[in-house]
């Protein structure tokens, strides 16, 4: 066995092939395996813009601590084909002494891996699962990989058995005969790369994506209606929220289209039901009229928007960070609103129950801006710690008086009644009102409301949650929702070369907590912007906003290349040695 003890804590494989070949569902099983032996992990899923076929790939990180982004190498490539490998074929670059095993049917490697410093070695895989009634080429996958990482068949046949039973013991048997012709065929293979011993072999940790996570944080805080239109990379969330809402005693519809969903989750929270939609980039464009009648009429809701490249259709499989300006800037007129961002896969469930407690708190749209690179991630993660906001909507109770739907209170929120209440009666529609919700066009009124609009996201106490400021030093790497796992890597790293740094990262994307940022960036000597989108969106909206230190660079660029813990790690190592 010729692998470093750092590959042993950590080793990142690619098993890549044709939409339909099962590339992603190997990657599920070892990933899942991995799990039940007390490992650490993530798979990422890199497919192409087609409904079916085209390329597919499962990117797969194992690790003996918490891993939070994907690594930027891989040691292990399993090829079942090299069709339409090029297209992403730069996303999964084999590591310095890796190792790629191919098909020799499936034509000649891509110039990519055949340029690169690594073992290829020629595998049968095709005949291999041919010679088996029923093979596939995924389970021989499985097995190669199995062999060269040192994960025994049980680990690996428990999954695959719990997969298969509905397809019955034969089924299972064709598994095992499967995954046994690979790890016999990878014997003679090197390198291998031999992960150490799991630290918590009896841990047990959650297998979620981001996009779960943030639908169950979203039913964690109250939510029992959506209605949403699939898109991807968004569509995942109401594949979650559809059965599991129907446990709970509520409902998801699937709308004609975004138009209606953002209506419907509009009149079943004006209906006294906490409500959520999930949609991408294009559908959260045909969202913002609605947006601001929500705003306008202080009706709570959930967006959740799951990034991905754009513009316009884009890469829909593919993420950025690219819809910052259109959440936090995209209503017409002067509309209040709150926008959030999850840190990790794990942190989406606690924005998702976070988003909805502001929401009913403030009655006002809040948008959840996570993205593809961690909403359809899936990730090994520690149990998480259940909380609770104790969130409730401020209602309306009959004293007998007249109500007043928008009165100007304290905290700027007003009581809600129910369609029906006795004494709640109101008009509630996007005109100018009153106090009392009467459409009105005197200049007072508008300044009333808006001003009280404003006020009650300016008083709320979004408290400690606005981010996280970790780590000493007077470099701060300053970022925002899913590239913080990056950031905390590189920082690691930068740690090792005696190069101290702090991790400054938003999950309050706006309102921007003034004093908490400013008190987080205190003392900073360099100030390292890390976003992934190309006009740099993050960083002029925190210029636009609030004064920032001088000394700043930007770390920026267009999806789908997601921004590595090793380029951060590049730029600060430059900057300090100037």
């Amino acid at each position: 066995m010729n692998a470093t003890s750092d590959l042993n804590k950590n080793v990142s494989f690619a098993i890549v092939g044709s939409g339909g070949m099962g590339a992603i569902t190997a990657g599920s099983i070892m990933l899942e395996a991995a799990g039940k032996a007390g490992f650490h992990g993530l798979l990422n899923r890199s497919v192409g813009p087609q409904i079916r076929g085209g390329e597919a790939a499962a990117l797969v990180r194992l690790s003996t601590q918490p891993a939070f982004c994907m690594s930027k190498d891989f040691n292990i490539l399993v090829a079942l084909d090299w069709k339409n490998a090029d297209r992403f074929i730069g996303a999964m670059p084999v590591a310095a002494g890796g190792i790629v095993i191919a098909d020799p049917a499936a034509g000649a490697p891509p110039r990519a891996v055949i340029d690169a410093d690594c073992t290829i070695v020629e595998c049968p895989i095709g005949e291999l699962a041919k010679a088996i009634d029923g093979g596939r080429e995924n389970m021989i996958a499985v097995g190669l990989v199995s062999r060269l990482i040192g994960m025994n068949e049980e680990q690996i046949m428990e999954i695959v058995a719990a997969k298969l039973k509905r397809k019955g013991q034969a089924a299972i048997d064709i598994g095992r005969t499967c995954f046994r012709a690979g790890f016999e065929a990878a014997t003679t293979f090197a390198p291998t790369f031999p992960l150490a011993d799991a630290p918590t072999p009896d841990a047990k940790r959650w297998l979620i994506t981001g996009n779960e996570a943030v639908g169950l944080g979203a039913m964690r805080g109250g939510v029992r209606f959506s209605a949403a239109y699939p898109i991807t990379p968004a569509t995942e969330v109401l594949e979650y929220l559809a059965p599991n809402l129907a446990k709970m005693g509520g409902a998801l519809v699937q709308a004609e289209d975004e138009l209606a969903s953002i209506s419907m989750i509009i009149g079943a929270s004006f209906g006294g039901l906490p409500s959520v939609t999930a949609t991408s980039g294009p559908g959260l464009s045909l969202m913002m009229e609605s947006l601001g009648l929500a705003a306008a009429s202080e009706t709570p809701i959930v967006v959740i928007d799951v990034m991905r490249v754009g513009p316009s259709t884009g890469i829909a499989t593919k993420s950025e960070q690219s819809d910052l300006n259109i959440a936090v800037y995209g209503f017409h007129g002067d509309a209040p609103h709150v926008v959030i961002a999850p840190l990790s896969v794990a942190d989406c469930l606690f924005t998702g129950q976070w988003a909805v407690h502001i929401a009913e708190s403030l009655q006002t749209p809040v948008i959840v801006l996570s993205d593809q690179s961690i909403g359809q991630s899936r990730v090994l993660i520690d149990r998480p710690a259940d909380i609770s906001f104790m969130t409730q909507r401020k209602a309306y109770i009959d004293n007998g008086e007249d109500y007043f739907r928008y009165a100007v209170t304290a905290d700027g929120v007003s009581p809600m009644s129910l369609p029906g209440q006795a004494g709640g009666q109101y008009t509630a529609d996007g005109l100018t009102h009153g106090e009392r919700g009467t459409p009105s066009s005197d200049q007072n009124d508008q300044k009333q409301q808006m001003d009280k609009r404003g006020l009650k996201i300016d008083l709320f106490n979004f408290g400690d949650h606005w981010g996280v400021d970790e780590g000493k030093g007077d470099i701060v790497i300053l970022t925002w929702g899913s590239l913080t796992g990056a950031a905390r890597e590189a920082i690691v790293t930068l740690a090792d070369e005696g190069i101290n740094a702090r991790l400054v990262s938003l999950r309050q994307v706006s309102p921007i907590p003034f004093e908490a940022l400013n008190n987080a960036l205190f003392g900073a000597d360099k100030v390292l912007i890390v976003e992934q989108s190309a006009s740099g969106q993050f960083y002029r909206h925190l210029r636009s906003q609030m004064d920032m230190p001088d000394n700043i660079r930007q770390l920026n660029r267009e999806g789908p290349s997601i921004i590595s813990p090793d380029e951060i790690v590049a730029q600060i190592r430059d900057w300090n040695d100037q």
